[in-house]
């Protein structure tokens, strides 16, 4: 089945880009990335930042903004059956170079599991004008890390 990516949370304020590979089917049917119940992204994020979890989308995606950070995903499109990011094939990048040329602020990359980093390290390049970081990915599929564990790697984000 071919899937495509949500457009990136972001402004001029945003220091911090945060990236997935590509959302999976729960986030696909709700229209929200990190969807699924029991993803731990918006969890770690509000952990990280001593914010009360937000009750709705719309007070996810202001959370993100109001501590600066950018959130988005390597690919444009895919074709995957199921949610694992090991199942993807006939990817297409997103347009990550015209993105950070738009947001100057953007000091950092963290990439939200090792399948996001190795898309971006694929298609776009690392280069020393960005710090990046690869962190635990928050889907349930990684289960073998603890909340407490993904957690101390999430600080992080915190520039």
């Amino acid at each position: 089945m071919k899937i495509f990516s949500f457009p990136p949370i972001a402004d001029a304020y945003s220091t911090v880009l945060i990236l997935g590979t590509m959302p999976g089917i729960q986030s696909i049917r709700l229209n929200e990335y990190y969807g699924h119940p029991r993803n731990h992204f918006w969890k770690l994020v509000s952990s990280v930042f001593e914010e009360p979890f937000p009750a709705d989308y719309d007070q996810k995606k202001a959370m993100l903004l109001r501590n600066r950070l950018a959130l988005w995903d390597t690919l444009q499109a895919c074709e995957r059956e199921g949610s694992l990011d090991s199942a993807i094939v006939k990817e297409v990048p997103n347009d990550l170079a015209s993105f950070l040329d738009n947001h100057p602020g953007i000091e950092s990359l963290f990439f939200n599991g090792q399948k996001a980093a190795a898309f971006y390290k694929k298609y776009i390049g690392l280069t020393e004008k960005y710090t990046f970081v690869t962190l635990p990915s928050t889907s349930p599929a990684n289960a073998g890390m603890t909340f407490e564990n993904k957690l101390e790697h999430w600080k992080k984000i915190v520039l």
